[in-house]
């Protein structure tokens, strides 16, 4: 069993690429990082079950069908507060950047206290517990509702990993990155970030560089990775994805595997990405792709690179914050006969 931690956010977003002052009406769904990764592995036909923190009402019961529309298990849910937190998206088009506006203060899971998840009950049959760094973003109370799950996780020997998520509009309680992040990383077995995720959650940069902006080269790749094995001794691997933006409807992808075992690097392929419709959830669809992988393709370390990046790439062609592909058309991708008919 999988079990994930996170905010489940109400998703208001601009129909037809609107501006915010167009629109008249907005699409609703349901996201946020951690639940994006549940629903991905689920997807993969994982066992997954997420922990979080919802407000009585219509909208959490419209979530808990969602959830189990997609078989993640919702028991562990906890109930209280007042809100479901939100955000608005604004899409972008062409050379015009998407824009998000959070709405978030006070919602459930930011009220969030240790003590009131039963994190015994969460973990029974888990061998994996996956947060990110939003939730510590999120408020001091949440921070340290997560450092208490992965105490306990640590505590019953369950594989613990982290994605270095960085969102700077969050961090508004009065304490940085480096003062919360360091004590939670440490717990963790498996690191996922954005490149340059190390240098604004944990100040780590390429040696003889002083940021992770411009180009890199593969030694900087493995000087990062490098780093963070050595200050987050229990770490037994770095993943990341290397992105290049043409527009904001444009990106080309690539990934990458660092393992502490050999001291390699594995990257996959690099993929163009023209006319995409939806960027959000494209790194938790890599996080859900890194997680089966290590889950099932014993030490593969380029099947799980491979695997990983195909289930990004899937994503930016889905919308929503959902990678609702299966192994088949990840597969699929990977071997290169996804645009073929399915007859």
């Amino acid at each position: 069993m999988i079990v994930t931690f996170g905010e489940i956010l109400l998703r208001l977003s601009t129909p037809l690429q609107k501006r915010f002052s167009q629109a008249d009406s907005f699409d609703v769904i349901y996201g946020g990082s951690e639940i994006n990764v549940a629903v991905s592995l689920a997807c993969f036909g994982n066992q997954v079950s997420h922990i979080s923190r919802l407000p009585e009402n219509e909208l959490s019961e419209s979530v808990m069908q969602m959830l189990s529309k997609y078989s993640v298990d919702t028991s562990n849910i906890v109930f209280g507060g007042h809100r479901l937190g939100i955000y608005f998206l604004e899409n972008g088009a062409g050379h015009r950047n998407a824009k998000v506006i959070y709405d978030r203060a006070a919602s459930a899971i930011a009220e969030v206290k240790p003590g009131m998840i039963n994190w015994d009950k969460a973990f029974e049959n888990a061998n994996w517990f996956h947060f990110s760094g939003i939730t510590p973003a999120i408020s001091q109370s949440a921070a340290d509702t997560c450092q208490e799950g992965i105490e306990i996780a640590v505590k019953k020997g369950i594989t613990i990993s982290v994605d270095l998520n960085f969102r700077s509009k969050l961090w508004q309680y009065g304490k940085k990155p480096a003062e919360i992040m360091p004590d939670l990383v440490k717990h963790c077995d498996i690191i996922f970030g954005g490149i340059d995720a190390p240098e604004k959650m944990l100040g780590i940069v390429p040696e003889g560089k002083t940021s992770t902006q411009g180009e890199l080269l593969e030694e900087d790749l493995i000087s990062i990775a490098a780093q963070l094995m050595k200050k987050f001794p229990k770490a037994k691997l770095f993943s990341s994805t290397l992105r290049w933006i043409k527009t904001s409807d444009h990106h080309q992808l690539q990934g990458m595997i660092y393992s502490k075992k050999g001291s390699e690097l594995y990257l996959s392929s690099l993929y163009d990405m023209p006319k995409m419709l939806d960027r959000i959830g494209g790194g938790d669809a890599f996080m859900a792709g890194l997680i089966h992988g290590l889950i099932h393709f014993e030490g593969d370390f380029q099947k799980m690179v491979d695997f990983s990046t195909a289930a990004s790439v899937l994503k930016h062609y889905i919308h929503g914050d959902f990678n609702i592909s299966n192994i088949n058309e990840v597969e699929s991708l990977i071997i290169g006969k996804s645009t073929s008919i399915q007859r």
